[in-house]
């Protein structure tokens, strides 16, 4: 598939649920959101069938979000329909806190590889960035999926000037076990609807190139070589934005997606489809189509949906700040 621009588009990221087990500052007010009923969400079905039309039409990587999508319901189900379907790549992004007990069981369904959401390393500021979690669970989460054989395993950090993060213990991680450390700058997600709670806003955003810059002298400062960059070639499959570096000799990476500081629109690949049943053609855009009422006609109707969000996917997000749904709302 190709957009208006010739951009080739071969990813869909699908939210499979609002809901979620944690209440992440960044994600949701501390209240959390008022929840969609069940039948204003596409069913498990409906998912399965528009990865395959998807499919069909050239997309060859899909990725489950959420929320927290293995809360949902039949998650299982649907990561064996989806490979049915042709999808070659199907990955799953999680807080971790479920995965350890459905490690087998989604393995066995297909699922290729598991990004792992966790913004700290202290026990206690875990507590209070996820208003609900206990930290010792995403360790177990990254066991876990190492054991089960996903590859590759990433870990991904929301960077926040104001959180005092431990960046170099973070980038640590990669040195002795094939984890692939990814930086993600803060993005104001959500704003224009009130926003989070968090209290960050767009100055909390660290360039990746500073961040970078920060863990190369905390390194120096324990004696470790500075990072390196990583070819293209050696990077970790899922063919994302980030650009990756590494300490030499390690086992993992890590990476930097600098969505703010250095746009990567150009080249975007991918596609968005809510909870909801809308396509999203960019995170920070607030156009969707509706693909819900689509699914109500044939798969010629689902196609059409598909093509018209690619007929208005956006050359870039011009440092747009907010967007009228959270990122909850939205799949991250």
């Amino acid at each position: 598939m190709k957009d208006h621009l010739g951009r080739e588009i071969d990813y869909l990221r699908i939210s499979v649920t609002d809901r979620c087990n944690l209440r992440c500052i960044y994600c949701m007010p501390a209240e959390g959101v008022e929840w969609k009923s069940h039948n204003e969400m596409l069913r498990i079905e409906e998912i399965a069938r528009v990865a395959r039309i998807a499919a069909e039409e050239g997309i060859k990587k899909v990725r489950l979000t959420g929320g927290e999508p293995l809360v949902k319901k039949g998650i299982v189900s649907l990561i064996t329909d989806i490979k049915a379907a042709g999808i070659k790549d199907v990955s799953l992004t999680t807080n971790g806190i479920l995965l350890p007990r459905m490690a087998q069981e989604l393995k066995d369904a297909g699922l290729d590889r598991v990004n792992i959401s966790l913004d700290t390393l202290d026990a206690q500021k875990y507590r209070e960035i996820t208003r609900l979690g206990n930290i010792e669970d995403v360790f177990a989460a990254i066991d876990a999926a190492l054991e089960y054989g996903f590859h590759p395993v990433k870990v991904n950090a929301v960077a926040v000037r104001s959180e005092n993060q431990d960046f170099l213990e973070f980038a640590k991680m990669s040195i002795e076990r094939p984890l692939h450390v990814r930086f993600i700058e803060y993005m104001p997600v959500g704003e224009s609807s009130g926003g989070s709670g968090s209290g960050w806003d767009i100055h909390d955003t660290i360039p990746s190139d500073e961040l970078r810059q920060i863990i190369n002298e905390a390194a120096a400062a324990e004696g470790l070589p500075a990072l390196e960059p990583v070819a293209k070639d050696d990077a970790p499959g899922g063919g994302g934005p980030a650009k990756y570096w590494k300490f030499p000799g390690a086992q993992g990476t890590v990476g930097f997606i600098s969505a703010v500081s250095n746009h990567f629109c150009a080249q975007c690949n991918r596609l968005r489809l809510t909870a909801d049943g809308k396509i999203r053609p960019c995170l920070f855009s607030d156009e969707e189509i509706d693909v819900k009422a689509a699914l109500q006609g044939s798969d010629d109707d689902v196609r059409a949906a598909l093509y018209a969000a690619l007929h208005v996917k956006p050359d870039a997000h011009h440092h747009k700040e907010g967007t009228d749904r959270r990122m909850s709302q939205i799949g991250g």
